[in-house]
């Protein structure tokens, strides 16, 4: 699935509506250039979870967790991330298998790691279209995420 998107505010707005389809267990990869939005989008789906913590990148904690009304949000942020085994030393299995909603953002620096079964999320700009233009190209990995076409 693609969507464009011209805003901020839109590409919030769409977490937020695929935050409210999300559930136990899903883990959702983001890719894209520094400044695409993987912090919006993920502060969207927080907000989609009914989490209204201030949502921040977590660059130097690699994660940070987040209650929501039923469903809890680990989000990580891998971008500093030079070795496997060091977010395997913060017990990231145990995060990625619970009945939390994980959101990796740079996921891309540790696909070799990921699980089969994920949500991917590449977001690109192109500047000619605007400053804050955005194509957000969904790709399930596995059935359990058929339920994106509701998007």
């Amino acid at each position: 699935m693609e969507f464009e998107v011209y805003s901020v505010d839109e590409t919030t707005q769409l977490g937020i509506k695929l935050g409210r389809l999300l559930k136990a267990g899903d883990i959702v990869c983001l890719t894209g250039d520094l400044g695409t939005g993987k912090t919006h989008i993920t502060k969207g789906i927080a907000k989609g979870l009914g989490i209204s913590d201030n949502i921040t990148s977590p660059t130097f904690t690699i994660v940070n967790e987040y209650e929501g009304n039923e469903l809890k949000l680990n989000h990580f942020d891998v971008y500093r991330v030079s070795d496997p085994d060091e977010i395997y030393a913060i017990g990231f299995d145990d995060y990625i298998f619970s009945d939390a909603v994980s959101v990796i953002e740079w996921a891309n620096y540790i696909e070799e790691i990921l699980p089969r079964d994920l949500l991917h999320i590449k977001i690109e700009k192109d500047l000619v279209k605007g400053e804050d233009y955005r194509k957000i190209i969904l790709t399930p990995y596995g059935d359990k995420y058929d339920y994106i076409k509701e998007l």
